[in-house]
């Protein structure tokens, strides 16, 4: 397949970020900007954010007892 050249202006930070997070995938930046749009346009994403919501709404009880163990009582709660 034949690959066409994107240019794109995006900030510095976030520049460095997907570079850094390339290269941790051992990608090529246009690879790991190539896997995120397949994720989105193939709806991976949305499914794993969806299963994520789904995870921590059915275990909100467990995060909740484990936030006030940690602190001692009850009050403001992660997740």
């Amino acid at each position: 397949m034949a690959k066409t050249q994107l240019g794109a202006r995006v900030d510095a930070d976030i520049a460095e970020l997907a570079k850094k997070r390339a290269a941790d995938l051992g990608l090529s930046i246009g690879d790991y900007l190539a896997r995120l749009v397949q994720d989105d346009a193939s709806g991976l994403r949305a499914r794993a954010v969806d299963a994520a919501a789904r995870f921590l709404a059915e275990h909100q009880s467990v995060f909740d007892e484990a936030e006030d163990a940690r602190h001692g009582s009850p009050g403001a709660r992660a997740a």
